[in-house]
């Protein structure tokens, strides 16, 4: 059995693309911009948030200072509404609970802001002991530089082969593979089975019973 088992967050326990969308929207109309639908938007989702809006702002207008402009109107209201709609993916929260009651230690790797990945996680998890909930920190680059895998497991004391990441994108596989761990892809999430398989992740699996059935080999 795999010793730890490191999650993303956006797509892969958590079905947040409304939240997102809504914030997002909110802070592009508030200086005229046009919005998104909610499955746009979960395109532009996977590379930290900066990266999100300088994809839902319209060409002319990706300069670091408007995308800076639209963060400061998205983050307070992501942080009052985050939760608004958003859940666990089926089968997630199981899972967790069975992996921890087995011994397993639990991580999360996400390229969300820290502030929210901690608040979405106190919120659905609340009773999941993870050893590191890390999301996009100052000084770290994001994902998929491996920076956050090798924190996570240096931090758990575990060493490569007794990892598994579990992700929904092709910048997670790319994620685990740059950190030298095993990956499972996801088909759930924010990118299709198609992107996922691009990188010849070990599993792709369709439901959180399989995540178990390979962390448990």
């Amino acid at each position: 059995m795999k010793q730890l088992v490191i999650f993303d967050l956006d797509g892969t326990l958590l079905n947040t693309t409304y939240d997102i969308a809504a914030a997002t929207n909110h802070a592009l109309a508030l200086y005229g911009y046009p919005t998104h639908t909610p499955e746009r938007i979960k395109s532009f989702v996977g590379n930290g948030i900066n990266k999100l809006f300088e994809r839902a702002l319209p060409e002319g207008h990706k300069d670091e200072a408007e995308v800076l402009r639209i963060r400061a109107a998205f983050i307070p209201y992501y942080n009052e509404h985050g939760a608004d709609f958003t859940m666990p993916f089926p089968g997630m929260v199981e899972l967790l609970y069975t992996l921890q009651r087995l011994g397993v230690r639990l991580a999360v790797a996400s390229n969300k802001y820290q502030q929210a990945t901690e608040m979405l996680i106190s919120t659905f998890f609340p009773e999941i002991d993870f050893c590191a909930v890390f999301g996009q920190r100052d000084g770290v680059p994001t994902k998929p530089d491996p920076t956050i895998v090798h924190d996570i497991c240096a931090k758990a004391g575990v060493s490569m082969p007794d990892v598994l990441y579990v992700g929904d994108s092709g910048v997670d596989m790319q994620t685990a593979i740059n950190a030298g761990v095993e990956a499972v892809g996801v088909t759930w999430g924010c990118r299709p089975r198609t992107e996922l398989a691009k990188f010849s992740p070990r599993w792709i699996v369709d439901t959180a019973e399989e995540i178990f059935s390979i962390a448990s080999r």
